[in-house]
């Protein structure tokens, strides 16, 4: 069977060309700035055969972020499956590497247009929320009631643990592509894998600590 010619490949690996420009410049110009032949142009074809592939920018996005984010948790809910050690070694270990591959991947300036501009593209929000936040937060939320039928964390909300989990990680994926792009990262934030593991180690203590008592929550709402 012969080789494929270079044109071919180079066929081939379009699609892929044409969502990583596209997502590149989502991320640096904003969902709403920029335009088809501009994306386009940095994949190095012309404006029709990018419709060739992907009929309108919202569709790229989508790709992108099915691409990206979804395929993450797809494969998060595959590690977790297979996960024969204790929960607190999934909580520590194991999402520690899955956030850190998140956030060094393209897809981690998703989270900067879902925030940033969503609200503007209803239809892109839906897509969003069915396609990234429901599904990553039933995977956590399923690591941390492991943890709680286990007997290795204490009861609490699995809700409000993933939300207490995800979102300064979330913020983090915006901070690399809001202030740290323009050179003002905090020093902390420098290295996102010691933060992520003390992030993650500081929810893990939370989980273990005995049920506060009842004194030390007057005043605050339930």
């Amino acid at each position: 069977m012969s080789e494929p010619s270079n044109r071919q490949r180079r066929k081939e690996a379009r699609p892929q060309e044409l969502l990583d420009a596209a997502l590149a410049l989502f991320v640096e110009k904003g969902f709403a700035a920029t335009r088809s032949e501009e994306v386009a142009a940095r994949a190095g074809v012309s404006k029709g055969t990018l419709y060739l592939y992907f009929p309108s920018k919202e569709d790229l996005l989508k790709s992108a972020i099915r691409q990206t984010l979804s395929a993450e948790i797809a494969e998060g809910a595959r590690i977790l499956d297979a996960h024969t050690g204790n929960s607190s070694q999934m909580l520590v270990e194991v999402l520690t590497d899955w956030w850190v591959r998140i956030y060094h991947s393209p897809g981690s300036g998703v989270f900067k247009l879902a925030i940033t501009e969503m609200r503007n593209f209803p239809e892109l929000a839906a897509f969003y929320f069915e396609e990234v936040v429901q599904p990553g937060c039933a995977l956590i939320a399923r690591l941390v009631t492991r943890g709680m039928d286990s007997g290795e964390f204490r009861r609490i909300e699995p809700d409000h643990v993933v939300h207490s989990i995800v979102m300064p990680l979330i913020l983090l994926c915006v901070h690399k592509h809001s202030l740290a792009a323009c050179g003002f990262a905090e020093p902390t934030l420098q290295h996102p894998a010691q933060f992520i593991r003390q992030h993650l180690l500081l929810i893990l203590e939370g989980l273990r600590q005995a049920q506060a008592p009842a004194t030390s929550l007057k005043g605050l709402p339930k």
